[in-house]
């Protein structure tokens, strides 16, 4: 508020008096002036006894008062006196004043408004929105009729967007039916609109060209930025939307799907949305178009956003999408793949200078840009075609990102027990030029008879495609998972993938197994198998969402120290619940987790709407498996156990279970990394100097003998054990891998291969620790 005191013109006026008490019949002219003066003193100076988001101060001044010069100054300045209880109403007065004086008093007065309409639209002003919003857009229209354009409150200059947005708009800024548009789109207080609210949209929009355009410009500019908005912008956004859905075109289609992921996104490391009441709105007006584009957006907002009610949205509407069209459970985000325009290979190609061939091609599940020449290709793009690959690079981007949401949906389909029909599995799983590419990596079953499953990776014939040599029409297919298979299937099917070099898009044939243990029969309902573990906080919580998760944050306030992390699995048949708890306080900030510990893992199964508790013996085996699969992961890379740093905390109250965890008994994720570390190793030239134990890759060096933890990745020394402190940096070096999903092994290697080397290690840090070497 300091800010901008200076900015009011003239000097202090005297306050008024206290009027008498008049009767409803007094009440006129002079006499309601002072009383709506002594109204805006008694709010200045105690704050209102309770919040009032109509208060009275608006009736009093229903009509135009007779407001003298330097009333509208001393509003202002008696502005800071407001106590730190003050809830916006004190705010009233000068907004009523600055409406209703003559535009010759209210010229000098821009500056100081404009300030104090900063102060409401950017946070600063804590009272509730109920008000501050309406307080705003009376500071904006009174602005408003100084410049004769959109008021400053709709697209303001408080963050990138806005002030895009005024820049696209141009000399519209101006326009009435532009203006009438844009104020009007914040009257929308909800995701779906009233029939008589979207009959209002339409009558404002008929024959306005200039409004129609800005409609659409102003969300293209939030397309295009890709940033988070202020709430006051959400909300405008919100009404744009529909505005805009009332054009059936398929080019307003695409832009509502264009807004609604860049709306969804989550803001850093938050599951908040960039702008959640636009992505609600979006979400609802793309289910009533046509087309695939609308289920191909929801398909991969279901997959991306962070948000539990974003995505419980989008899933609701993928099912109404899919009941409207017919479609079977799961259907729609198969059907909705986009392909991008990629040929059967996938690949697309462009003509491109010096009789070179610009090529978008996906190989091993990442699409890539190469130039050909000749019918080969070339190692780098010619400085000829760099400047022609723009649209090339562009496209391989929104491959990628397509890529990515469906290694994720078909990754999800492990923990349901799915079948397709042949043909149905071959159209979508092979033939599609996105799809296809991860689906023609990974290992299917189809059954030979009616009782066995005869399983495979796809192998393309002169009449189509097989699993196992078998198939056909009639035939059905799913997708295999180990926690079904024996294990000598399981260890055969992890020697073919590491001998034919396929690279699978996800942990498949060597994805962490987790059968019921005795323990769990006798709890029943809950699994204590990775309880009692210390987690950071901060990066446990960021894993979890990005695996699909969602749950409450811990902190400092009521029913913060517990939290439940649920994910639904099995096409939402079933539900995960992870408990933990807060373990402890960032030093010096009382108000945010550092640390959470572990507890139990419980199930429920769908009730309709609802969700029973169901005893963990009746958890479907690939339920049980993916679940615990990703408490596990959360465990082995969020532990404090794999903190190569902590040794360095001295006597900390955790250091002993950083030291029992950090070297003890192996977890299943780590079980998979000592099996694929067992086939790897004698292919690597470092592995004549590794041997495996049972909690251990060995590594002998020239300086020393080191055993690398393969759960943390902790290295201790030979003979006494000695703990060796290595920091990862820069970029390690790679190792193919017959899956992209196990950051501990890559890192776990990295080491191995920098150790196996120790004689020309540089890194100071490393060597004051190694024997033999001067600490001088």
């Amino acid at each position: 508020m300091d800010s901008w005191l200076s900015l009011i013109p003239g000097p202090m006026p005297a306050s008024p008096g206290t009027p008498p008490v008049p009767t409803d019949d007094e009440w006129a002219g002079e006499q309601q002036r002072l009383i709506a003066m002594q109204w805006h003193l008694a709010a200045v100076r105690r704050g209102s006894p309770n919040y009032d988001p109509d208060p009275e101060i608006f009736r009093i001044t229903a009509e135009p008062l007779p407001w003298k010069p330097g009333d509208l100054a001393w509003a202002l300045r008696s502005l800071s006196e407001a106590g730190i209880d003050d809830d916006g109403q004190a705010y009233c007065l000068p907004a009523v004043i600055a409406q209703q004086i003559p535009l010759d008093m209210l010229a000098a007065y821009g500056p100081v408004l404009s300030a104090v309409l900063g102060e409401l639209l950017d946070g600063n002003a804590e009272f509730p929105a109920e008000i501050r919003r309406p307080l705003a857009e009376r500071y904006g229209r009174a602005l408003a009729r100084l410049t004769g354009e959109l008021p400053p409150h709709l697209l303001f200059h408080g963050d990138r967007f806005g002030t895009a947005a005024r820049d696209r708009l141009g000399e519209r800024v101006a326009d009435p039916a532009t203006i009438a548009a844009l104020e009007f789109a914040v009257t929308l207080t909800r995701p779906v609109p009233a029939k008589a609210w979207s009959r209002r949209a339409e009558t404002l929009l008929t024959g306005a060209p200039q409004a129609v355009a800005a409609v659409r410009d102003v969300l293209r500019v939030f397309a295009e930025a890709a940033a988070w908005v202020y709430d006051d912008h959400d909300v405008l956004l919100r009404g744009l939307c529909w505005m805009a859905a009332l054009d059936p075109a398929d080019e307003t289609t695409a832009l509502l799907a264009r807004v609604a992921e860049v709306a969804g996104v989550p803001r850093g490391r938050s599951a908040d949305p960039r702008a959640a009441r636009t992505a609600a709105a979006a979400v609802e007006a793309l289910v009533e178009r046509p087309g695939v584009e609308p289920a191909r957006t929801l398909a991969r907002l279901a997959v991306a956003t962070r948000s539990k009610p974003l995505r419980a949205r989008a899933r609701t509407a993928l099912d109404r999408i899919g009941a409207a069209h017919g479609w079977a459970q799961g259907e729609a985000q198969e059907l909705a793949v986009d392909d991008h325009g990629l040929d059967r290979d996938g690949r697309r190609s462009w003509p491109a200078p010096g009789g070179h061939t610009l090529v978008v091609e996906i190989i091993d599940g990442k699409a890539t840009v190469r130039a050909w020449r000749d019918g080969r290709p070339l190692k780098s793009l010619p400085a000829a075609v760099r400047d022609h690959a723009g649209p090339a690079k562009a496209l391989a981007k929104e491959i990628n990102k397509t890529l990515a949401v469906e290694r994720a949906r078909v990754e999800d389909l492990l923990s349901a027990d799915r079948t397709w029909e042949w043909e149905t599995w071959q159209e979508r799983y092979l033939r599609h030029p996105v799809t296809g590419a991860l689906g023609r990596r990974l290992i299917w079953q189809t059954p030979a008879d009616h009782q066995a499953w005869v399983t495979g990776l796809p192998e393309q014939t002169a009449t189509g495609w097989s699993v196992g040599g078998h198939g056909g029409p009639g035939w059905v297919v799913r997708l295999w998972h180990p926690v079904l298979a024996a294990p000598d299937e399981v260890a055969a099917w992890r020697d073919r993938i590491t001998t034919a070099t396929v690279r699978q898009p996800f942990k498949q044939a060597f994805r962490e197994v987790y059968r019921l243990t005795p323990a769990e029969e006798q709890t029943r309902v809950y699994s204590n198998r990775f309880a009692g573990h210390i987690l950071r906080y901060r990066q446990a919580n960021a894993l979890m969402r990005v695996r699909g998760w969602s749950a409450n944050f811990l902190g400092p306030w009521d029913s913060g120290h517990h939290s439940e992390a649920t994910r639904e699995l099995a096409g939402g048949d079933w539900r995960v619940a992870f408990w933990h708890e807060a373990a402890g306080t960032i030093e010096g900030r009382s108000d945010q987790v550092e640390f959470c510990s572990t507890d139990q893992v419980r199930f429920a199964r769908r009730d309709g709407r609802l969700w029973e508790p169901a005893p963990i013996t009746e958890v479907p085996p690939r339920v049980l498996s993916e679940a615990m699969r990703d408490v596990d992961l959360f465990v082995g890379v969020t532990s404090i156990a794999a903190d190569d740093s902590w040794a360095d905390r001295g006597e900390h109250p955790f250091r002993a279970y950083w030291a029992e965890a950090g070297f003890g008994a192996l977890t299943g994720g780590a079980e998979v990394r000592r099996d694929v570390l067992a086939r790897l190793l004698p292919r690597l030239a470092i592995g004549p100097r590794c041997e495996l134990t049972d909690r251990f890759l060995r590594v002998r060096g020239t300086r020393a003998i080191y055993k690398i933890h393969l759960g943390s990745g902790n290295i201790l020394m030979e003979p006494d054990d000695a703990y060796l402190c290595v920091v990862p940096g820069g970029r390690a070096t790679r190792v193919s891998l017959p899956f992209d999903d196990d950051e501990r092994l890559s890192l776990i290697l990295s080491k191995a291969l920098l150790l196996a080397a120790d004689d020309k290690i540089t890194d100071a840090s490393i060597l004051r620790q190694l024997p033999g070497v001067s600490r001088g």
